[in-house]
């Protein structure tokens, strides 16, 4: 058979879409304070993997260290990648800040959990080079 008939379990379709979609995200702790133990990443990422499901998105891996934690979410295309960050961000800094108020109040200060910023790099595919040529082959009609 043919590989472009065969299933690829990476490649969602929709209605009117077929996609894959993946991001990297890091997201840093406000003033790279080491906040983080293993207890807090364990229930860091239950978090944002019920968010990531509540946007129809997948978080494919999850792992940190003290100061930031490293996600890749394969998400659909109907999702803004700024409002998913903004939950993810929103919904792991209320809750870690309830269930884990003293260490959290030790190491944060002025209330606020993670930095303003994070990062969020495109991933998986062909590499651009290889687009590229791709595209520059392609043959333009007589």
């Amino acid at each position: 058979m043919s590989p472009r008939w065969e299933p690829n379990t990476s490649i969602r379709r929709g209605r009117h879409v077929i996609h894959n979609l993946h991001v990297h995200l890091v997201f840093v702790t406000k003033y790279r304070r080491e906040v983080f133990n293993d207890e807090m990443l364990t229930r860091c990422e239950e978090i944002m993997r019920n968010v990531c499901t509540d946007f129809g998105a997948d978080l494919t891996e999850f792992n940190g260290e003290g100061d930031h934690v490293h996600l890749l979410v394969h998400y659909p295309p109907k999702v803004a990648l700024s409002n998913l960050v903004n939950s993810l961000k929103g919904v792991s800094s209320r809750y870690l800040r309830q269930e884990f108020t003293g260490r959290v109040n030790r190491f944060i200060i002025h209330g606020r959990f993670w930095s303003g910023s994070y990062f969020a790099g495109s991933c998986g595919g062909a590499p651009l080079s290889i687009v590229r040529q791709y595209i520059e082959q392609q043959k333009h009609p007589s």
